[in-house]
């Protein structure tokens, strides 16, 4: 979590100043313009501060406070590259219109995967009324080990549908490569499809609408003969869920929480009608 909450806040801090202190005396030629279209796909690391979770449904009303989770990287693979496996990594989709020569409405999902770690001791408050799972509370905590109390996961995944605004600036002009710098921020609905597997329940794993969340971010953008583009963005973020399924039925058993969350990632993507200002 520190490594990628450090790592974006070094990006947004370079891109910030980088932005201020290059001052040329010739403005850049606008590589973008009001009316065009990018598309971009690319892949991220992501990390999460500790949350408390609270479960609540028939015979429990419970809180496991401070829980530690990690994100769930796809080994590195053919599966990257192949259109039939695209979606099991950790991924990212965009497409973006410029509003203005510099501001572009941006749609996106981030794929993003939220791993409990099971080799952590929590602290437990609340109620369990089944003596068999009562009994994993020990002295005001839950050693979350063993997994015939717990599994909860975001990993099919802990997805974030949103629509942002971006500002762009050119940093660099030539005749066949730009460098663009992009800030902004976006809101969205949490649409994951969470697996969770609680008091030797059948294992819920559905998509539903759990939450919502909100971001900020930034971008370096490299654009190659006006149109091929490599991207590189840091995001940082807040999630709330107040409506997680934890049970496979239509019973009201659910869970919230609500994290900070960092995201690093990288990909590729294409720009539509991309001009040069003569």
């Amino acid at each position: 979590m520190k490594k990628v909450i450090i790592l974006s806040t070094l990006f947004l801090g370079f891109n910030l100043s980088f932005g201020q202190d290059l001052t040329v005396n010739t403005k850049p030629e606008p590589l973008s313009k009001k009316g065009q279209m990018f598309v971009f796909f690319g892949w991220n690391r992501g990390a999460f501060s500790n949350s408390d979770i609270h479960f609540k449904g028939n015979g429990y009303d419970f809180q496991l406070d401070n829980v530690v989770a990690h994100d769930r990287p796809t080994p590195f693979g053919i599966v990257y590259f192949d259109p039939a496996w695209f979606t099991v990594p950790q991924y990212n989709f965009r497409v973006g219109y410029f509003i203005k020569d510099n501001l572009a409405l941006v749609l996106g999902i981030d794929h993003m995967k939220y791993v409990m770690d099971q080799n952590q001791t929590v602290n437990f408050s609340g109620n369990i009324t089944d003596p068999t799972y009562a009994a994993y509370v020990q002295n005001g905590q839950v050693n979350l080990a063993d997994e015939n109390f717990l599994t909860f996961e975001h990993t099919d995944g802990l997805n974030y549908e949103n629509l942002g605004l971006e500002k762009y600036q050119n940093l660099i002009n030539k005749k066949n490569i730009d460098l663009v710098w992009s800030y902004g921020g976006g809101i969205g609905v949490m649409f994951p499809k969470s697996n969770v597997k609680l008091f030797g329940n059948e294992r819920s794993d559905r998509f539903h609408v759990a939450g919502m969340g909100t971001d900020l971010r930034t971008s370096l953008n490299l654009v190659f003969w006006n149109h091929f583009m490599a991207r590189l963005e840091a995001k940082a973020g807040y999630i709330n869920m107040w409506d997680i399924k934890t049970t496979l039925n239509n019973k009201p058993d659910k869970a919230s929480q609500d994290f900070v969350f960092g995201q690093v990632m990288f990909g590729v993507g294409y720009t539509f009608n991309t001009k040069k200002n003569k």
